[in-house]
Formats: structure tokens, C-alpha cells, sequence
């Protein structure tokens, strides 16, 4: 919050003035502004140094610093920021356990995170990348009405990796629940 000046700070030789309740007072001259708000036991407050006249108001200042602060503190507290979330499986993955994945995936996808999907390949598995790009692409078939690719699978190193990032809603839409008409995810060839 920027400071704003107050009582005596205050130099300009005229200031409109609010009372507690937001009525306009009128022009005064600083001075006599300044009094009343003294008599009121409230401190004169300039809240829009810009405009001719600047615009005064009488409030208790420690209160009005306080408050502005708390609500700053709520905001902060309600803001979420969008985690990654890492989801890993290897190339002999059963169907149900990847549905199980994509469930979990469709849960984090809902809540706002980001989802990185990994194939580990250990030993002579990595001879046989596609097998990996066949699940990866289940995986994006499976979560195709609420996700969408942010990054297409690269390798790196023993893991094959995809990132997905929620599809952007429309307002009143709400996400639908994991495992409800959730199209079925097609089997490799050869299993």
C-alpha cells in the first residue's frame, strides 16, 4: 500500500472534503479541514492527490492501515499458483493402472495444477521408445475433454515425458468428475 498523506503532510491550500460515511463535504480550506477533523477525533486523509481539488476524507488512519492491510493479507492467502505435478509409470503399465493414472491426472488437472506425465524405460526398454509414445498418446486420449498438450514428449534421459495443462474453462462451467463418462482408452496393439 502506497502511503498515503496525512493531517499536516497534507500542503495544497483547499481540499474537497468526505466525511466517515463518504458524504461530500465540499471545498474547505486545509486549515479548517484539518480542525474538524481533529474535533471529530478522525485524521484527514488525502485519497486522491491528483484531482483538482485533492479529495480528503476523515478516518481513523491506524484502522484504514490496518484493514487495507488484512485485506492485502487475504488476497495473498487466496491467490493459487498452478503446481506441476509428476504422475510416472513404465512401459508394462496394466489398463487398470492407467486409468488409475489418468483418474489421478483428471483430479489434478481439475484443481488448477499442471501435469507431467512420465515412461520410465529400464535396461533393453529403451530400444523400444514407441511403446512409450503409444501410452503417452492413450494418456492424451484419456484426458482430452479437460487437458490439452502444453509440451509433446520428449526423452530425456531414461524418461519419456509429456506436459498437460487444463483446458480453460467457461464461466459457470464446472470440471466433470473423474469416471463419469470418461471415453474408454483404446488398448495397445498386442495386449
Amino acid at each position: 500500500m502506497k502511503d498515503l498523506r496525512i493531517n499536516t503532510q497534507i500542503r495544497v491550500p483547499q481540499v474537497r472534503v468526505l466525511d466517515e460515511e463518504g458524504n461530500q463535504l465540499g471545498v474547505l480550506a486545509t486549515p479548517e479541514a484539518l480542525r474538524q477533523a481533529q474535533e471529530r477525533g478522525l485524521d484527514l486523509v488525502e485519497i486522491a492527490p491528483t484531482s483538482a481539488p485533492p479529495v480528503c476524507k476523515y478516518l481513523d488512519y491506524g484502522k484504514f492501515k490496518y484493514e487495507a492491510q488484512k485485506k492485502e493479507q487475504d488476497a495473498r492467502k487466496r491467490q493459487k499458483t498452478a503446481d506441476l505435478k509428476e504422475l510416472r509409470c513404465t512401459p508394462k503399465i496394466g489398463d487398470a493402472d492407467l486409468q488409475t493414472k489418468i483418474r489421478q491426472a483428471h483430479k489434478f488437472l481439475s484443481g488448477g495444477d499442471r501435469v507431467k506425465f512420465s515412461v520410465k524405460f529400464r535396461g533393453r526398454e529403451m530400444t523400444h521408445p514407441e511403446i512409450g509414445r503409444a501410452i503417452l498418446d492413450r494418456v492424451v486420449q484419456g484426458l482430452a475433454d479437460v487437458a490439452q498438450l502444453e509440451r509433446p514428449s520428449l526423452l530425456e534421459g531414461r524418461f519419456l515425458s509429456i506436459q498437460l495443462v487444463a483446458l480453460p474453462r467457461q464461466k459457470g462451467q464446472t470440471a466433470p468428475a473423474p469416471g463419469t463418462d470418461e471415453p474408454a482408452v483404446p488398448a495397445l496393439e498386442g495386449e
